[in-house]
């Protein structure tokens, strides 16, 4: 076992310090949540920008292997056996159902890496189970000859590359500093859109060849994301350490007592709230389009990729500086609070466009908006996690803030669009109100600046 001061990844500053998560045998490993509550002593160990660049590559990998078959591959595929007419209803139906599982699944896994006393660590056993498990479900989709075997597949798929994010988020509490956290957010923050592109590219190079474009990004991926697992210095548990198991326990996997919580619940709100405006935007935005700008059809996908373009160009660069300026200034509410409301605003700005150069103008706008609020938000969360010893439990339970909306806004949507006359610009007023409902939410947090 290597020395405390020589874990890899980490630069020793001034006096030497034991880090969270970090030491040699015989010594407490504090958890996840002791690291975020607990004051740091002057002399911290950050981590180094080894460490950061191999966990930002493997956490950009991890979501490109969910972004790859729901932007492309998966959409293509269900239309190969259903047709077009069909194929609609049928990738709802197969999103819809993975999406539902990934609300539990996240939790449960992260519940059940807190729990582990493997050898390995606590992490990389599931982030190695979840990487094999989940590219298999993807093999099932891939040669599925129905959608019933399509819908298996993909099932299997969330539920395992879900027991990946699960881990891959606990590393942040595990082995991040509370001062460098807003930095280290604000790069994985940028994760979302390059992988997005990313994984869009790998399946372009091998058109033609289905099963190589689903599995091309599940290769490429493992490629950063198994050299992570190999080289991170994982926590331990020991095993009298082990919490008993028990009915009550397995249900307050995907439950964290608000009143007990306050801060807590209030950070799930307002991510809730900010979410459930994005998905009303992503979702939305090729019938508003076509409704309100009066768009062709043929003009619709250029002018997405454009607006796209434009928000990913904000978004990296405002998640990038926001992150360092709150580790500087040692905030985080301030940056959560105008974020929202920023994003508020360009939705507002897009629901009374008139003109394509107006759609573009609020999408630019929403990316400021959003970079900034990925820069500082799980940052925040993290300092305000309720439990000691359920870091990727607890973070799992949050996460459910971030899945719940895309249900929710194709079950909200119809509603309000009958109710505004079937006006986008109605929609997206209120997905504006929403974002802004998700600003002030963050406001009653006491336990960060």
């Amino acid at each position: 076992m290597p020395d405390a001061f020589q874990v890899w990844g980490r630069t020793p500053i001034a006096q030497p310090h034991l880090p969270p998560a970090a030491g040699p045998s015989g010594l407490e490993y504090h958890s996840a949540a002791e690291g975020a509550h607990e004051p740091e002593p002057p002399a911290v160990h950050r981590v180094g920008w080894g460490f950061i660049s191999l966990y930002t590559l493997a956490f950009m990998s991890t979501s490109m292997l969910f972004i790859a078959p729901l932007l492309v591959t998966m959409a293509l595929k269900v239309n190969s056996l259903v047709g077009i007419k069909a194929a609609p209803s049928s990738l709802s139906l197969v999103a819809g159902v993975g999406a539902l599982l990934s609300i539990f699944a996240n939790p449960f896994f992260g519940r059940m890496s807190d729990r582990t006393s493997s050898p390995l660590g606590m992490r990389r056993p599931w982030m190695v189970i979840g990487l094999a498990v989940g590219t298999f479900g993807i093999l099932v989709v891939a040669l599925a000859p129905n959608i019933a075997v399509v819908l298996l597949g993909w099932c299997i798929a969330q539920v395992f590359f879900n027991a990946l994010l699960a881990a891959m988020v606990a590393v942040l509490p595990d082995q991040v500093p509370t001062v460098q956290r807003g930095l280290v957010s604000g790069v994985l923050g940028v994760c979302l859109p390059i992988a997005a592109v990313s994984g869009t590219f790998v399946v372009k190079l091998f058109t033609g060849n289905q099963l190589t474009m689903f599995l091309a990004p599940c290769i490429i991926g493992g490629l950063f994301i198994l050299p992570f697992a190999a080289t991170l210095k994982d926590r331990r548990l020991a095993k009298a350490d082990k919490p008993t198991w028990s009915l009550r326990e397995f249900a307050s996997t995907f439950y964290v007592n608000p009143r007990k919580n306050p801060d807590f619940a209030w950070a799930f709100v307002s991510r809730f709230m900010f979410v459930l405006a994005y998905a009303f935007l992503i979702t939305y935005q090729a019938y508003y389009l076509l409704n309100q700008i009066a768009s062709t059809e043929a003009d619709v996908p250029r002018q997405i990729f454009l607006g796209t373009v434009a928000q990913s160009v904000l978004l990296i660069a405002a998640s990038l500086i926001g992150g360092r300026v709150s580790d500087r200034t040692g905030r985080r509410k301030i940056f959560v609070l105008t974020a929202s409301i920023v994003y508020g605003l360009a939705l507002f700005v897009i629901a009374i466009a008139s003109s394509f150069n107006g759609f573009l103008v609020g999408t630019a706008i929403s990316g400021l908006g959003f970079g900034l609020y990925v820069a500082v938000d799980l940052a925040l969360v993290v300092d305000v996690l309720p439990d000691k010893n359920s870091a990727a439990k607890d973070l799992g339970v949050f996460n459910i803030a971030g899945a719940l909306p895309f249900s929710m806004a194709p079950a909200i949507a119809p509603a309000i669009l009958a109710m505004g006359g079937g006006s986008y610009g109605v929609l997206y007023a209120v997905a504006g109100v929403s974002a802004i409902i998700g600003a002030f939410a963050i406001l009653p947090v006491k336990g960060v600046r």
